[in-house]
């Protein structure tokens, strides 16, 4: 049986949106991302694991992923780190060359405990490309404020240990710098690899 030319055409539309819907959601342009405009980011001189200086422009080009934390975290820094190194792991294994452009930047909280050494050490159980940075307190509290990232030292024990209070936003950032999104390390490492399909492009 013949279709009538306007029947045909309606399928032939139903189909192409079918094949458009399996190919995956349309990436939203960056001006409506949720950070955008949001004065979060700028200039800082830390010291990477190596002992070498590193400033935030010398990532300029690439994608950043940026937490702050600190290596003696009991609990939330490492899950939330292991979460967002898992999240780009995942999506480096469906986007390789996007996510080779992607650079994971964990900076400590506490330069009076992590040193370079501590902190290469800490971040060399996670991402292998993942970038441990520390620096004087008077370097860390202009960087995190820079962040919007906040901060405090807990109270003491008997034995001098002690935890720090902070906030524990994980942040994508464009290559040019500019806040993109938070990325959802409290879902699980599936939610982050999602955001960042969302946006990295």
């Amino acid at each position: 049986m013949l279709l009538p030319r306007n029947a045909i055409a309606s399928l032939f539309a139903a189909a192409t949106l079918t094949l458009a819907g399996c190919g995956g959601e349309q990436q939203p342009p960056l001006e409506t991302a949720p950070l955008h405009g949001a004065a979060i980011g700028g200039p800082f001189t830390l010291t990477a694991a190596d002992g070498q200086q590193r400033r935030w422009a010398d990532f300029e080009g690439q994608w950043r992923i940026v937490y702050f934390g600190f290596t003696y975290c009991p609990d939330i820094c490492p899950t939330d780190v292991q979460r967002l190194s898992q999240g780009l792991g995942l999506f480096e294994k469906e986007h390789p060359e996007l996510g080779a452009q992607i650079t994971p930047i964990f900076i400590s909280i506490d330069p009076e405990r992590d040193t370079p050494g501590v902190v290469g050490q800490f971040v060399s159980n996670f991402h292998p490309r993942l970038v441990g940075l520390t620096g004087t307190p008077e370097q860390i509290a202009a960087t995190a404020k820079a962040f919007g990232a906040f901060y405090s030292r807990g109270e003491e024990g008997a034995n001098g240990a002690y935890l720090m209070n902070h906030s524990n936003q994980t942040y994508l950032f464009a290559p040019d710098g500019s806040p993109v999104a938070l990325l959802p390390t409290d879902e699980g490492a599936e939610a982050v690899a999602a955001e960042l399909a969302r946006w990295v492009r």
